[in-house]
């Protein structure tokens, strides 16, 4: 289920927004996002959150990733996914430096 919601969702981008940065930013938006609520998970101890999580959500994309492919596929993916991280910190770098004061 989970591997067919991000899928909708960078379907979605691709029809609408039409850009790479924006399947960039989609990827690790979700990413940080998965992160961030299993950490949030580990930190607040509440066991009902901890279920609910725990049985809805994986800990990253890598993680779903994982559960559904394996061998070279599943290395195929995690370079792949590498690669988004790469040029999303590329991006986040022109970003910072192009600030004006």
């Amino acid at each position: 289920m989970d591997l067919a919601i991000i899928l909708i969702l960078i379907i979605l981008t691709i029809i609408f927004m039409r850009k790479f940065s924006n399947i960039v930013y989609l990827i690790c938006i979700i990413d940080i996002f998965l992160r961030l609520l299993h950490n949030l998970e580990k930190m607040l101890g509440v066991r009902e959150f901890s279920i609910l999580v725990n049985k809805y959500f994986h800990n990253s994309i890598l993680d779903i990733a994982s559960s559904y492919t394996s061998g070279i596929f599943y290395t195929i993916i995690a370079w792949v996914i590498f690669g988004i991280y790469v040029v999303f910190l590329f991006y986040v770098i022109r970003t910072f430096f192009r600030k004006k004061k």
